[in-house]
C-alpha cells in the first residue's frame, strides 16, 4: 500500500475504505502522469531522430503510424534509471535521492523558457513601434509587467537556491543548461563562423 499523508489520516480514523480509494487515485495520477511523460518524450525523441539530433533508428514508425521504438527506448530508458535506483539504494541509502537529484535538474531549465518569451516580446516591441501602434492588444503597463514578470523569476531562483531543499535543482539545473550550450555551441559552431 502506498502510504500518502490523505492514506495515514483516513487509515488512523478508522477509514480504512477511503484510505483505498485515495490510494487508487494517487496511483492512478502517477501512471496518468508516466504515460503522458512518455508520450510527449517519445514524440520527442522521434522529432530530433528526424532532424539528425538523436541516432537514426529511433525514426522509426510501426504499422498504426506509432513512433513504436521512440517510445521502447524512453521505456527502456526509465527501466534501466529505476533498476540502478533500486541497485544504488539498497548499498547506500542516500543514493536514494538520485531521483530527485535527476528530477531537479529539469526545473531551471523549465524556467528559462519564461525568461526567454519575457526577453523576445521586449526586443520585439522595441524594434516594431509601427506595428505595435496599431497592434489592438495592448500590454497593461508595458513595459514594467516585462520587468516585474522577469524580476519575480529571478527572485524565485534565488529563494530556491537559498533554500537548501530545492538548491540542488538550481545547481543540477544550471549545470545541465551549461552542459546543453556547450554541446549545442560545439555542433553547430560552422553555422556561427557563417553567419
Amino acid at each position: 500500500m502506498l502510504y500518502t499523508p490523505f492514506v495515514t489520516t483516513f487509515a488512523k480514523v478508522g477509514i480504512t475504505a477511503a484510505a483505498s480509494i485515495i490510494n487508487f487515485v494517487v496511483l492512478t495520477a502517477a501512471l496518468s502522469g508516466a504515460n503522458s511523460g512518455i508520450y510527449s518524450s517519445s514524440r520527442m525523441l522521434f522529432k530530433l531522430s528526424h532532424d539528425k539530433e538523436a541516432p537514426g533508428i529511433f525514426k522509426h514508425i510501426s504499422k498504426r503510424i506509432v513512433p513504436d521504438r521512440a517510445i521502447m527506448g524512453i521505456s527502456g530508458g526509465i527501466f534501466i534509471s529505476f533498476v540502478l535506483n533500486v541497485i544504488a539504494s539498497r548499498f547506500n541509502h542516500s543514493a536514494s535521492d538520485l531521483f530527485v537529484v535527476v528530477f531537479s535538474s529539469s526545473v531551471l531549465p523549465g524556467m528559462i523558457p519564461w525568461f526567454v518569451i519575457l526577453l523576445a516580446e521586449l526586443r520585439f516591441r522595441r524594434y516594431n513601434k509601427d506595428m505595435m501602434a496599431k497592434h489592438p492588444f495592448k500590454l497593461p503597463l508595458y513595459p514594467f509587467s516585462n520587468y516585474f514578470a522577469f524580476l519575480m523569476l529571478l527572485v524565485i531562483v534565488v529563494f530556491m537556491f537559498i533554500n537548501p531543499d530545492t538548491r540542488i535543482s538550481v545547481i543540477v539545473g544550471a549545470l545541465v543548461l551549461i552542459v546543453a550550450t556547450i554541446v549545442y555551441l560545439v555542433r553547430h559552431k560552422g553555422q556561427f563562423k557563417k553567419n
